[in-house]
């Protein structure tokens, strides 16, 4: 029977096989839109588009990405971390981001970075909203409020 958690390893593979693809596709995503950018500026690409506008996008989009892929990161080391065998430091003074040794330590670090994903998808979303009236401006900044609540209190909650 304690064998069995052997099967987790399939997860952790993939979860590192998905990580490093979202890594991937968010990078191609920046280099796509550092090759407009340059292009609009030198005029080979049409004016009359707004640069910034998709520049910005491009970015927030990526930087998604690359919260993801750091939850399926941090997912594939506290599995190996929790089923299989302890990860081997090589610098025992480096970080300890990745160092899990409960199923509630893993659940807390996902949790922190899957929201910090969210807030970044919002901001997106923001980014892309007409504000048209003062209550859209109202309702942006209670949402603001809401995220800084938030995350006052994780960051609260992560110092005890």
């Amino acid at each position: 029977m304690w064998n069995a958690r052997l099967f987790v390893i399939l997860a952790v593979i993939l979860s590192l096989v998905g990580s490093i693809l979202l890594f991937i596709v968010a990078s191609i995503d920046i280099i796509k839109a550092a090759k407009d950018t340059y292009l609009y500026y030198v005029g080979t690409l049409a004016k009359d588009l707004d640069i910034h506008n998709i520049l910005l996008n491009t970015i927030i989009m990526a930087i998604d990405l690359y919260l993801i892929a750091v939850v399926l990161l941090i997912f594939a080391f506290g599995l190996y971390e929790l089923f299989i065998s302890k990860i081997q430091i090589k610098d025992e003074n480096s970080s300890r981001v990745l160092e899990i040794h409960t199923l509630d330590q893993l659940k807390d670090k996902l949790a922190k970075v899957i929201v910090m994903a969210l807030i970044v998808a919002f901001f997106s979303k923001v980014l892309n909203m007409g504000m048209k009236t003062t209550e859209d401006m109202l309702f942006f900044a209670i949402a603001i409020l809401a995220l800084a609540i938030g995350l006052y209190f994780l960051h609260k909650d992560s110092k005890h």
